[in-house]
């Protein structure tokens, strides 16, 4: 295979039909190298339009989809960045070149590691992982510039968006199957929030996250 052709190919093929035209965005998928965060096993469809699967049943998201939601954060480099659910740790990579600093958490043991490594791997120094379960963010650290939260979420847990600094943005797949909304969601003051829908999919909702109510009334 032809690593770098299939690069160029992902990028023109894939990502700038999908209305990613941030020509920095665009830029940055060339520098950090998916195929070295891929699981070996999965090395050949690195730039597949797919999800590709992690260990213990979790996934990558779609390279596009990493790609537009990179490009609707906008991260700027004096931002501090919460991820929520590192997996292989390419997201976090992406948004660590963009930012101050990147604190991703990772649930499952064996990924958060997988994670670890490959920053060490590929000279990512700004972004580090936190072992544990961030559905409802990460209140330790907070508040955030950014928070990017790379699972399902069916319902946005109000105890999240108060870890977004005033002016900070927040990137959540809010909803339930078969269709969720990605949406950004901005911090305007104190108590008010203005969220913004970009595009529609379905992504797996993170473990633990907080389900809607199923009372009726």
């Amino acid at each position: 295979m032809n690593i770098e052709q299939a690069r160029f190919n992902m990028i023109e093929q894939q990502i700038r039909p999908w209305e990613v035209l941030d020509q920095d965005v665009l830029n940055l998928l060339s520098i950090v190298k998916r195929e070295q965060f891929v699981p070996a096993a999965y090395a050949d469809i690195a730039f597949a339009d797919l999800e590709i699967p992690l260990p213990n049943g979790q996934h990558m998201l779609a390279p596009r989809v990493e790609a537009r939601v990179l490009q609707e954060l906008a991260v700027k480099k004096h931002e501090s960045v919460l991820e929520i659910g590192a997996g292989s740790g390419y997201m976090a990579a992406l948004l660590a070149n963009r930012a101050q600093q990147v604190l991703t958490v990772e649930i499952d043991a064996e990924l958060a590691e997988f994670a670890r490594a490959n920053f060490a791997k590929n000279g990512v120094l700004n972004a580090e992982v936190a072992l544990g379960d961030g559905a409802n963010g990460w209140p330790a650290n907070a508040p955030y510039d950014v928070i990017c939260v790379s699972g399902g979420l069916p319902v946005l847990p109000q105890q999240l968006l108060e870890q977004l600094k005033v002016g900070g943005r927040l990137a959540a797949f809010v909803g339930t199957a078969p269709v969720m909304e990605m949406q950004i969601i901005t911090r305007i003051d104190d108590k008010q929030y203005r969220i913004a829908s970009v595009f529609e999919t379905y992504v797996e909702p993170l473990k633990n996250a907080v389900q809607p109510s199923r009372f009726k009334f």
